[in-house]
């Protein structure tokens, strides 16, 4: 595995395998990997030539009072993971080499940037879609490999792709979660061992309203509400939104359609934890 941390020469190797007609696939993070992260990997290196991973804390996607200075971090342990996951090429640029003067140009996109997380986290998704644009803009990929988990984060990423006419295709794999169906995310390792026991409720919110969705019950209304009771089963957390929208434009859901996405984001202690579930 080959491990960059100049612009130019991540640049440069990108240019040289399109040339040679050989298929980039992309999986950007901010490190700390766990499962989740490498099965993204695994399944770019099934379907492309070239697999590139690439870690950087971005700080422009995080707040004032967030956790960019206490983000989880482990260098040795995130290249041993890539490594194994079958990467090419680590990418790991430095923040002064991505940003080198204080950044003014963002890249904004409007409707689904300034809601649920975006409500929660104003300016997070402005980062997130400018970080991106430029990874894109320099590992040149033919497909870039995103994790469901994030589904917000999704939406918004393709929409950019669309408004913007890149040339990558967005690809979006189903979220890994730990045995008790909590979803695997770096934040986790956050989580006080009580706290940790009580994060379950996340998906067993989730899980319950999928169960009363199948038995015909199907009013967003009513599933929102069979949430909200799971997740108050347990006591310390704070929900920060519980929404059933639509899975494209996101917008929120009065009467049932054939596909709705369930998002719920809750606080647990200094902790703040994100899910999904996609109903069809």
């Amino acid at each position: 595995m080959k491990v960059i941390t100049e612009i130019s020469e991540m640049r440069a190797l990108a240019d040289g395998s399109r040339k040679q007609g050989r298929t980039i696939g992309f999986v950007p993070t901010m490190g700390f990997l766990h499962a989740g992260h490498a099965s993204l990997m695994r399944r770019a290196r099934q379907v492309c030539d070239v697999v590139v991973a690439s870690i950087f804390v971005n700080p422009i996607q995080f707040g004032p009072n967030e956790d960019f200075d206490r983000y989880p971090r482990d260098e040795a342990g995130d290249r041993a993971t890539c490594e194994a996951a079958g990467v090419d090429v680590l990418f790991m640029p430095k923040a002064p080499a991505m940003y080198p003067d204080t950044p003014s140009v963002f890249v904004i996109v409007e409707g689904i940037s300034d809601i649920l997380e975006g409500a929660v986290r104003p300016g997070h998704f402005r980062g997130v879609a400018t970080v991106v644009a430029k990874l894109f803009n320099i590992v040149k990929p033919h497909q870039a490999f995103f994790g469901q988990k994030d589904y917000q984060q999704c939406a918004v990423i393709r929409r950019m792709v669309k408004g913007l006419n890149m040339d990558v295709e967005v690809v979006a794999l189903p979220t890994l979660r730990e045995p008790d169906g909590l979803a695997m995310s770096s934040r986790n390792s956050y989580l006080s061992p009580d706290e940790r026991r009580k994060a379950a409720v996340i998906y067993r919110a989730l899980s319950a309203a999928e169960q009363l969705a199948k038995t015909g019950t199907m009013q967003p209304e009513v599933l929102k509400n069979r949430m909200q009771a799971v997740v108050r089963e347990a006591k310390d957390l704070e929900i920060d939104y519980l929404e059933i929208v639509d899975p494209e434009g996101l917008a929120p859901l009065a009467s049932a359609q054939d596909s709705m996405a369930l998002l719920i984001a809750v606080r647990i202690g200094r902790t703040r934890l994100i899910d999904n579930l996609l109903l069809q």
